[in-house]
């Protein structure tokens, strides 16, 4: 069965960086699950891929898989000796067009999947909602889902940790 840890914290907070630190203990076979869609009209945002790429160790894959994380993954030959899927809100930005219903049941698709799959995962996200309360309705649904989402991922892993200005704190 495998073990999900989740890693949560706000922006810039070392989350992604840790989860990279902690899955190199699982050897060179580690899969890095990229949940974005890359859109070619964001420079900046291009450039924050490459540097993220630039930090995970050369002989790990890269899956882009967006849509379906757990499939691609059960998909994958060889086998992967650990998986990081970064990031959990980017998932969930690629979605809003669904129901809040078909995105919880979706997100607990790969929950599910996960927790059975034959290496171990890491779960990476942010934490959207220690600020103000967004003024548009469509952002408070997103910080909304985002909560939901981190709490159902919490939930699933066996270890939960909040990264915090370089700092980390067990959770559970």
């Amino acid at each position: 069965m495998g073990m999900i840890t989740f890693i949560t914290g706000p922006v810039r907070s070392g989350k992604s960086s840790w989860a990279v630190a902690k899955a190199t203990e699982w050897g060179e076979g580690v899969v890095f699950v990229a949940t974005y869609r890359p859109d070619p009209s964001d420079p900046e945002m291009a450039e924050r891929l490459r540097r993220h790429r630039a930090e995970r160790p050369r002989g790990w894959r890269t899956l882009e898989a967006p849509a379906d994380p757990a499939a691609a993954l059960a998909a994958l030959v060889p086998r992967p000796s650990g998986v990081v899927m970064d990031c959990l809100t980017l998932w969930l930005g690629d979605r809003m067009d669904a129901s809040d219903h078909a995105i919880l049941e979706a997100w607990d698709r790969q929950l599910r999947t996960f927790a059975t799959a034959p290496w171990p995962v890491i779960l990476v996200s942010n934490e959207v909602g220690w600020s103000l309360v967004p003024e548009a309705p469509e952002m408070r649904r997103f910080r909304d889902l985002a909560g939901w989402l981190n709490q159902r991922a919490a939930q699933a892993a066996e270890d939960a940790w909040l990264c915090v200005a370089g700092c980390r704190v067990r959770l559970k």
